[in-house]
């Protein structure tokens, strides 16, 4: 079945199917009828076109998108206005790429790998660099602006629309123009860029292409622009595992918040990435292509393009999720409330779970080491405790000094001639004698002098002597008194 006859602009260009939609046109497949060649029509969205001021600044920055030629820009044919029934109408003639975008490869494959993620951001940087060397900034890298042909080819697409925009007043006082996910942190807070700008786009590119999802995600695009302006890209390794040290500092110097900790421009980034492509030894392969399934598939757009009036153009659709966009600038005093409002995004979820996993573990080293060292010490000195010296001392000073050595006091009384009562008379263990902890320890405290028991007249010899040996004493009978005085000299 033929399909319908499309619109013709400019009485050159013939507008076909639908390749792809973005936040300020849609994109058609067409074909110049002069030359006979096929070509890609960017269609401006019509309130773009229906300003007067961004009409001058398209035109001016399609002429020099026009002046780079370099194999790694989508190269810029023609550009022109066309008044149809639905109004005055914008429009880019372009090389068509056979193939899709960045973004196509993207959705099929995840994260590249090391290898292809350098066989893309080699061509990617090196167009972005001849445009810098012509002074042009793109100001919304991203990977629906990288377009990869079925030979490998990779070109960046869309330079100077964001900035016609910006220029002629669609980015309004207090109002930012990108796509957020790709945004540096000076385009949020100011509305200014220059090549640094587009350096910190590539670094987020990068990681997207190491890791397989932009940095930074949200409820809200305001969410995520925040975090663009207060929080450090993270490392690529964190979520990639094969990512070397190496090539996290890469990407976390590309995107420093700072423009001036960045690499000058995408000349500095790509020799960079080539030096460390050497030190790394990283296999030379091919950049990976769009899936082999129709375009319209991609875009959900029906196979049969839809029958247009005579002499009129499609009106481009509203911008998709991901698509360059306006939306108003956040007060950078109020990032930090606004991310905790709207929660933190995958990473920093994963973030926080590996650190509390990372806490615990390290809790659990501890308590560990803080075993076996304990265990160490009670094993060698620590189970051991040395007698102190209580002889001497009175009965509850002792036994403080006991209690304090790990040692348990058992007293018992005695009188004694020449120790005063409540004291201290003998000790079962020598002072700074090596005992266990917990030893039991014998000590006898004084009663005092021992006391005379009184002995009634007419008590036997030996129930008298009995009493006198309980009280302490050592009985003498008055008979072996007198002899012991009989043998001794008289004194002189």
């Amino acid at each position: 079945m033929n399909a319908p006859p499309a619109a013709l602009l400019d009485q050159r260009y013939q507008v076909g199917p639908v390749l792809a939609r973005g936040g300020m046109s849609t994109v058609y497949r067409g074909t110049d009828i002069r030359l006979d060649r096929p070509v890609a029509i960017k269609v401006m969205d019509p309130r773009l076109a229906a300003d007067p001021v961004f009409r001058t600044r398209f035109e001016r920055e399609a002429r020099a998108a026009a002046r780079i030629d370099h194999p790694a820009v989508v190269d810029v044919h023609d550009q022109g206005e066309h008044a149809g029934p639905d109004g005055q109408t914008l429009f880019l003639v372009m090389e068509l790429v056979e193939g899709g975008t960045l973004r196509d490869v993207l959705r099929a494959r995840g994260a590249l790998g090391v290898p292809a993620a350098f066989a893309v951001m080699d061509q990617v940087l090196a167009g972005l660099a001849g445009a810098h060397r012509l002074g042009l900034v793109h100001r919304d890298v991203k990977p629906e602006n990288v377009l990869v042909s079925r030979a490998g080819e990779v070109k960046v697409a869309d330079f100077g629309l964001v900035t016609a925009a910006a220029q002629a007043g669609m980015s309004h006082a207090g109002m930012i123009m990108g796509t957020v996910a790709y945004l540096s942190p000076e385009q949020v807070a100011t509305g200014q860029a220059d090549a640094r700008s587009d350096v910190y786009a590539a670094g987020v590119l990068l990681y997207e292409l190491l890791t397989g999802a932009p940095p930074y995600t949200g409820d809200s695009a305001i969410s995520v622009a925040y975090r663009h302006v207060n929080s450090d890209v993270p490392a690529p390794s964190q979520i990639a595992g094969e990512v070397p040290p190496e090539l996290d500092a890469f990407v976390q110097r590309a995107t420093r918040r700072d423009p001036a900790a960045r690499p000058l421009d995408a000349a500095a980034m790509l020799a960079e990435l080539r030096r460390l492509a050497i030190r790394l030894e990283v296999p030379r392969v091919p950049p990976p292509v769009p899936p082999p399934r129709p375009i319209e598939e991609q875009d959900t757009v029906p196979a049969t393009p839809r029958r247009l009036p005579a002499g009129s153009v499609p009106v481009p659709r509203a911008a998709g999720p991901g698509g360059t966009r306006t939306m108003p600038r956040p007060p950078v005093d109020e990032v930090h409330p606004a991310v905790a409002a709207h929660g933190p995004g995958p990473y920093q979820q994963a973030r926080r779970r590996s650190r509390r996993v990372f806490a615990v573990w390290i809790a659990i080293v501890l308590v560990l080491a803080t075993v076996v060292g304990l265990t160490a010490w009670w094993l060698g000195v620590g189970r051991w405790t040395a007698m102190p010296t209580v002889v001497g001392l009175e009965q509850t000073t002792a036994q403080q000094l006991l209690s304090d050595a790990d040692l348990v006091a058992r007293f018992t009384q005695a009188p004694d001639n020449g120790v005063a009562a409540g004291t201290v008379a003998a000790s079962e263990q020598p002072p700074d004698a090596r005992l266990l902890r917990g030893s039991v320890v014998e000590l006898t405290v004084s009663v005092g002098r021992p006391t005379v028991p009184p002995i009634a007249p007419g008590t036997a010899a030996g129930a008298a002597e009995d009493a006198v040996r309980a009280a302490g004493l050592n009985p003498v009978r008055s008979s072996d008194a007198t002899s012991t005085a009989r043998r001794s000299p008289p004194a002189r």
